[in-house]
């Protein structure tokens, strides 16, 4: 970010001034730009603008640009298992060529939505479809992220019982309870954890834990270490109690294990990226969110219903649309949902071209393609599996050197080898979906062979 100050001239593209910076600041009562950014770390701001070399013309910048980009390097170009919340799952070509039709790429937030029939059958269909996989009873019109969404899941929860304590099991992504815990900084909810036992969550703590004073339990499967919890255990365990249970897993492992709302849960969170979306430098992402009907009027965001006219003839309406641009703001439920349609839009193609067959079948190849890599990987002398093998795609290696070194080398032979997990520094987090082939994964042992 830069923190270079604006002109005092106007400009015919930018209508800002530094004399308007100066009154916006002293009506923030803040001294500068600086004093307003100052919660983004230091090493991440630009003094002076951007390092752009001077006097060059526009298409030397563009070539200097696009040659400094050249250096990323992609899963496209090298053999990729990394994993941990975003997965290189194979993306029909149909998806990228119908969902970048004009009359959907333009679209925007339908304000008279009954008009944009087109936009709000998509919905209709993706919210149908989220909870086909899900078995939950209503779905949304999508969030952000996975990260919102589990954030969103909390605050429905709230609103539903109005507890003020969230349990949250340490086998959530901490990139998730770091975005729950910014949400609810400033809420009556107060988030805490759930320990975990031989990596998954203890369920002898929940059990003596769970109280009248919780609001909500959240628990991720597969969870962050890459292993399937006992989600029906945890079901029952929270039935009966105020608290809603909040189940938070990746959609594609429902072709394969009980969805959701198989297993007792309230509410639904998950990440959607894995639905037709590539791993694209951290974006975007879509956030998946479904519940029972009996919180439908708690749902975050918007709500696509199937309606009829007078003459009988079928059409789609918003049904509920809570957000802050709807209704009074202090009522509103969210004030996010808008922009990530188009995502939404790219997951409801992708699971209507894979058919209830062809999903269970992309479960199946992550199953199979991670355990047949998990066998040969143990069969290195040195390596180990410390969580055991109750995984779906993922699954955790204990190396005999720093997963660093490793990192480093696998990039130097065109393997991404996997991500590092914060808990050890000889801990590996090896993805396996159904993109890699044999060949791959025989070259990802064979490297390990050369690294021990």
């Amino acid at each position: 970010m830069s923190t270079t100050k604006s002109s005092s001239k106007p400009n015919q593209f930018v209508p800002y001034t530094s004399d308007l910076e100066e009154e916006l600041l002293r009506e923030m009562g803040l001294n500068s730009f600086g004093d307003l950014i100052q919660v983004i770390p230091r090493d991440l701001r630009l003094d002076g603008g951007l390092p752009l070399p001077r006097g060059k013309s526009e298409p030397d910048i563009v070539r200097e640009m696009k040659f400094t980009a050249g250096r990323n390097s992609t899963s496209e170009q090298l053999i990729s298992f990394l994993g941990g919340g975003s997965y290189d799952h194979f993306v029909p070509e149909a998806v990228s060529y119908l969902s970048s039709r004009a009359e959907f790429s333009t679209s925007y937030t339908p304000y008279q939505a009954e008009v944009s029939q087109g936009t709000l059958q998509a919905i209709y269909e993706y919210q149908t479809m989220i909870c086909e996989i899900t078995a939950m009873e209503v779905a949304n019109a999508s969030l952000y992220d996975g990260a919102s969404a589990v954030a969103e899941a909390c605050l429905l929860a709230r609103r539903v019982n109005g507890r003020p304590v969230v349990l949250v099991s340490d086998g959530l992504y901490s990139e998730y309870r770091m975005v729950l815990e910014t949400y609810t900084r400033y809420s009556p909810l107060k988030v805490e954890s759930i320990p975990l036992n031989s990596g998954v969550t203890d369920m002898d703590w929940l059990r003596d834990r769970n109280d009248d004073d919780v609001s909500a339990v959240v628990i991720q499967s597969p969870n962050r270490l890459g292993l399937m919890e006992s989600w029906r255990e945890a079901g029952r365990i929270v039935s009966g109690l105020p608290a809603l249970f909040v189940a938070v897993g990746d959609p594609i492992s429902f072709g394969m294990f009980a969805p959701p709302g198989e297993c007792g849960a309230d509410v639904y969170a998950g990440e959607g990226q894995g639905l037709g979306s590539y791993v694209s430098f951290g974006g975007p992402y879509l956030g998946l969110l479904a519940t029972r009907m009996e919180y439908v009027r708690k749902v975050p965001g918007r709500l696509v219903g199937e309606a009829k006219d007078i003459e009988g003839k079928p059409g789609f309406v918003l049904a509920l649309q809570t957000r802050e641009q709807h209704i009074r703001r202090d009522r509103a439920t969210s004030n996010i949902c808008t922009n990530q349609g188009l995502v939404a839009l790219k997951a409801a193609i992708y699971l209507a071209l894979l058919g209830k067959e062809g999903f269970k079948k992309v479960a199946n190849l992550c199953f199979q393609k991670s355990h047949y890599a998990s066998r040969k990987i143990l069969e290195i002398p040195g390596f180990s599996l410390p969580y055991g093998d109750r995984f779906f795609q993922e699954f955790v290696v204990k190396c005999p050197v720093p997963v660093e070194t490793l990192l480093a080398e696998g990039l130097r032979k065109g393997l991404l080898v996997g991500t590092p997990v914060k808990d050890d520094s000889h801990l590996l987090m090896i993805a396996v979906t159904e993109q890699r082939s044999k060949e791959d994964i025989d070259s990802l042992v064979s490297f390990l062979k050369g690294n021990k």
